[in-house]
């Protein structure tokens, strides 16, 4: 861990910090400019005290990671679409009416199972000049309409906010977007949108021109339409045509890192091109010669692929990474890595949010740290030996790497990750040479048969091979409850570890026990949180009413017959029993009167029957029962009124103005999300 004592690492750490801080709190722009000011102000005093030997060193280091924090925090804010006064978002009346909006698409998204999508930039908003991304959603018809990249539209229709998650422990699709810098979604028929005859020529533009291009020259020389799918993905990012089951498989097989370009795409391409570059001389001016070609190459591929922000950070990262193989010098890639990271998230912060950031970034330091101890625990005495050998701790490292942020994220781990690799990336390396050869001639309309029907039977042969692991389902573990703790203690375990077994000594002995009774105590204490807490939750279900009383890890669901035959199949119940580390330990049918925490609730159907003479806490009103409220209010007078997602819209608004007249807390899941008793 030398790296750390260099001062980039330090200044990288610190600006990283800035970048939480303006996240997390959302301070006040003005705030954080003094924060600047000040940063700098302090860092230009111990600068000139330091070169007249006045003052110790350390103080100017401090001043430098504290300039480093402020210009973390300032590029944050600088890059939070929300804080610019042109964004839509400002607008007072943005969500009150509909608007006619001026858009330009600038990416397609995946369809979902009724609307195509897009990513908009908005340029006006009725007479008014306004800024920012707004997800368009145009609904599928028998036409099938598509939209070109660079397009400019007119829509005419309201504009809806991005809306939270409704049921707890769900994926919050709503933060999701604006972590993408998209504050809002407007959903439409491509009847109602005006297609203007100027298109927006940019690098999008083109790219998507040369994509477009690339996929019906495939598809003039008969390319199987499943296999291309897969292929555009591989070489082109496109994922939009992927059938649900092909990545399904790639998913359990552990696999479906392939079907994006990212950052092991870069690298084959990083190698591919560095292996054609062999017969070039490694002198000066010939390794700078073969720097610019490969600089050259992943630049050409970025926009090939798409220019989305995945092969941007991919390619931006592999730059470095070659820089610092032209330096020559091992301890420059980690210094180059950290070049990169700085670099990449000053002009884009929010990358640091973002998932296959994360895992990139992480899986690479891993491979260039770990790797090559676990390669010195054995010496193969043949090439192919060491060539799967290699493969196969390169396959380790990153995995051991990305292994927490994964069951963090994505709460399931597929134990035949080993075998995928070892079968699949001599095979995919075979594969991105030659989709690589292909794509190039077909952008110039050049189809060889034989190299396209050799790529078209690699990927089906590819697509067998994970198909046939990935039925393998009782070597993936799914739904493995982890938190954010957990998260953190298991990764000072593998850093200490790794720490101890880099060189071992007492010491470092000490610091693995130290981080493995550092995580039984973030298990334990979680565990010991878990088992104290008892709540009622009623969720925010549109066809079937579902309510859970959890008593520590033991949760009992109330549900009608239909819920209660899928009982773990429910998303909803299932993200919930995992987030909270509990188990489904009772099953019982809806009943009219439950008592929790000495709180009696009644819950009315749509037979609307229920006990007289009974005044409950809590009145929950599900499948919309034909009942007169005030007349009800006046038998049973409850404290509290709850209306879940299976009752009519009409209803819930009228029963809101009854409990606004009454001044009774009304609490409607399809408006505030789920309700939790506690």
């Amino acid at each position: 861990m030398k790296v750390l004592q260099f001062p980039l690492a330090r200044i990288t750490i610190g600006f990283v910090m800035g970048i939480l801080l303006a996240y997390y709190l959302k301070p006040n722009p003005q705030l954080v400019i003094a924060l600047l000011l000040i940063a700098v102000f302090a860092f230009g005093i111990a600068f000139f005290l330091s070169k007249r030997s006045i003052t110790n060193a350390m103080y100017f280091g401090l001043t430098t990671y504290f300039l480093a924090f402020g210009i973390g925090a300032t590029t944050q804010i600088i890059h939070t679409d929300s804080f610019q006064k042109s964004n839509y978002i400002h607008s007072k009346t943005i969500f009150e009416k509909p608007h006619l909006l001026s858009v330009t698409i600038r990416e397609k998204l995946k369809s979902s199972s009724y609307n195509d999508r897009y990513i908009v930039l908005v340029n006006k908003i009725d007479d008014s000049i306004y800024t920012g991304r707004i997800l368009l959603n145009v609904r599928k018809d028998s036409l099938n309409h598509s939209l070109e990249i660079g397009t400019h539209l007119q829509i005419n229709g309201s504009l809806y906010k991005n809306i939270p998650a409704k049921n707890p422990n769900q994926f919050d699709y709503g933060k999701y977007l604006e972590g993408k810098q998209i504050y809002a979604q407007i959903y439409t028929d491509a009847a109602n949108i005006k297609t203007g005859s100027i298109i927006n020529k940019d690098a999008w533009y083109y790219s998507s021109k040369l994509r477009t291009k690339i996929i019906r020259n495939l598809e003039k020389s008969n390319f199987n339409k499943a296999e291309l799918n897969v292929a555009a993905a591989l070489i082109l990012g496109q994922q939009q045509d992927i059938s649900p089951d092909i990545i399904r498989d790639y998913q359990y097989a552990g696999a479906v890192h392939i079907l994006s370009v990212s950052g092991l795409h870069i690298g084959f391409i990083l190698l591919f091109v560095t292996f054609l570059l062999k017969p070039f001389p490694n002198t000066r001016r010939g390794s700078f010669i073969k720097l610019i070609i490969i600089l050259f190459s992943l630049s050409s591929f970025g926009i090939i692929a798409g220019l989305a922000p995945s092969v941007v950070r991919s390619v931006a990262m592999f730059s470095f990474v070659a820089i610092g193989m032209y330096l020559r010098r091992s301890t420059y890639i980690f210094h180059t890595l950290l070049v990169s990271i700085l670099l990449i998230l000053l002009f884009q912060p929010s990358f640091l949010f973002d998932v296959g950031f994360q895992l990139s970034y992480v899986a690479l330091f891993f491979i260039l740290w770990l790797q090559p101890l676990l390669y010195q625990l054995w010496s193969p005495k043949n090439k192919i030996g060491n060539y799967f050998w290699e493969i196969l701790t390169v396959s380790f490292a990153a995995q051991i790497g990305a292994f927490p942020l994964s069951i963090y994220y994505f709460h399931q781990f597929p134990g035949l990750f080993f075998v995928t690799n070892l079968v699949i990336i001599p095979f995919l390396s075979i594969i991105m040479a030659l989709g690589v050869l292909v794509m190039v001639l077909a952008a110039f309309d050049y189809v060889p048969f034989y190299l396209a029907k050799s790529l078209e039977w690699s990927i089906y042969i590819l697509d067998k091979i994970i198909n046939s692991i990935a039925s393998l389902e009782q070597f993936i573990i799914r739904d493995i409850p982890f938190n954010w703790y957990f998260l953190a203690s298991l990764y000072l375990l593998i850093i200490a570890t790794i720490i101890w077994f880099q060189k071992p000594s007492f010491n470092k002995l000490a610091l693995v026990l130290i981080a493995i009774i550092i995580f039984q105590i973030t298990y334990f204490e979680t565990r010991w949180t878990i088992q104290n807490q008892k709540e009622l939750v009623v969720f925010n279900s549109k066809k079937t009413t579902l309510i859970t009383e959890r008593n520590g890890e033991n949760v009992t669901l109330y549900a009608n017959d239909s819920l209660l035959k899928i009982g773990l199949k429910n998303k909803p119940l299932n993200s919930y029993l995992m987030g909270n580390f509990s188990q489904l330990k009772t099953k019982n049918k809806l009943q009219n009167l439950l008592f929790f925490n000495g709180k009696k609730i009644l819950i009315l159907d749509s037979l609307g029957v229920y006990p007289k003479n009974i005044h409950p806490d809590i009145l929950i009103l599900t499948q919309s029962p034909k009942i007169n409220l005030n007349r009800l209010f006046k038998t049973t007078k409850p404290k509290m009124v709850v209306a879940d997602a299976s009752n009519y819209r009409t209803y819930i608004d009228l029963w809101k103005a009854t409990c606004v007249k009454e001044k009774i807390p009304f609490h409607a899941t399809g408006e505030k999300g789920f309700y939790r008793l506690n």
